[in-house]
């Protein structure tokens, strides 16, 4: 789960994490109330979005920019009525854009320098590991291709968590002055604390600024969360902002499935992650572009796999279904009769390929059979994935690569 930038602010101070005065707004009403209770100073406007690169977007009306300065609480006004309500495109967002319902206002800092700076969780590890630089403001992604020296790594003892030396080392790599030594490694176990008390996997400050009176501040912050750990956090779950995610990923989640939107034309429905990424790769292997990944899990029932069908043909863009189910936990009959009761309700139009391998499989095939459904049968994972490649593409020949 993502939150908005406003929404993790709220969070940092929570643990006293340095960052400006600021406020979100959803009418720019409430954007000119905000700035003339901050005062008179220079404010930010900034268009809260699931997305980055928003300071270089530009919005479906030709508003420039996601991010604008402000010198006075008319022009705060100003700059939020062009943004609030209209489609923000950005490099992340893809040419659909995203819909822009708030805005955070800000004091703006007097930047001297800018650092970047991320707690993630190292899978191979098992444990935390800070990720920082002393080029911030810019994608880490282009820092780490072009000067892969810049990245500094400060791997975290779980049980013993962030110590002072590790903060203090860190804060002398990004070449701090002795005199911000202090706040830096405070906002630094701030951070850390922060990550460890909403169970986090990522924690990203960017920029982490030096303003030109000294002051260590966190401008930007971005979250992510473990999604299995929410049940925890009660006031956590309560920021998700559905308005910003996929419908039908929603609608996945409200069924307990696990779905993800892709851009191609053949949908796949399969028990387990693994054998799920192992589908989508397969298709690609023989030419094909899987829709979504769809992993129904290991116990799911016949109802889930009606709500899981409704979802896939949804997409309009979906040419063919795969079906893959491996039944260990799973029963392939139980999946049988879920695509059997899915058909008839969702009146299927588009060709549907089935493989079920595993436990009560015959009597699943056998269910399949007598259904009266129009389906294809396919013997194992590369039978059906060329089976579903020309029924996506009739037209075009399925490669057959060696």
């Amino acid at each position: 789960m993502n939150i908005h930038e406003y929404q993790a602010r709220e969070l940092l101070q929570k643990f006293d994490v340095a960052t400006t005065r600021g406020e979100s707004a959803s009418t720019a009403d409430e954007v000119e109330q905000i700035a003339n209770e901050l005062g008179h100073v220079d404010l930010v406007v900034k268009a809260q979005i699931h997305a980055g690169g928003r300071g270089k977007g530009t919005f479906k009306n030709g508003f420039e920019g996601g991010v604008h300065l402000s010198k006075s609480p008319a022009h705060a006004r100003e700059i939020a009525s062009k943004m609030l309500g209209q489609t923000l495109v950005t490099h992340q967002t893809g040419s659909a854009g995203r819909v822009v319902n708030k805005v955070l206002v800000a004091e703006s800092a007097e930047i001297a320098r800018e650092m970047y700076f991320a707690i993630l969780l190292d899978r191979t590890t098992a444990a935390p590991v800070i990720v920082t630089s002393t080029e911030g403001g810019v994608e880490i992604e282009a820092v780490a291709a072009k000067s892969p020296e810049k990245i500094l790594r400060e791997r975290i003892d779980p049980l013993a968590g962030l110590q002072s030396f590790q903060t203090r080392k860190l804060a002398k790599q990004l070449n701090f002055e002795s005199s911000q030594l202090k706040n830096a490694s405070k906002l630094f176990e701030g951070l850390y604390r922060t990550f460890i008390a909403f169970d986090c996997s990522m924690v990203e400050v960017n920029p982490l600024v030096v303003t030109t009176k000294g002051e260590v501040l966190a401008l930007d912050a971005k979250f992510n969360f473990d999604d299995n750990a929410l049940y925890r956090h009660p006031e956590i779950a309560a920021m998700r902002d559905i308005a910003e995610e996929d419908p039908r990923e929603v609608e996945a989640s409200r069924h307990g499935l696990n779905y993800i939107g892709l851009d191609g034309n053949i949908a796949c429905l399969v028990n387990g992650a693994g054998l799920a990424m192992a589908t989508m790769d397969i298709i690609k292997f023989y030419g094909g572009e899987p829709a979504n990944f769809l992993d129904v899990g290991g116990g799911a029932t016949e109802e889930q796999v009606t709500e899981a069908f409704k979802i896939l043909i949804s997409d309009k863009k979906v040419k063919a279904i795969l079906v893959n189910i491996f039944g260990g936990i799973m029963r392939c009959d139980v999946i049988a009769q879920g695509i059997i009761n899915a058909a008839k309700t969702v009146k299927l139009s588009v060709p549907l390929v089935v493989r079920l391998e595993g436990t009560n499989v015959e009597k699943g095939k056998h269910l399949l059979k007598e259904s009266g459904l129009t389906l294809i049968a396919a013997d194992d994972l590369g039978d059906a994935a060329k089976k579903a490649v020309a029924a996506a593409n009739p037209k075009s020949q399925v490669p057959n690569p060696k």
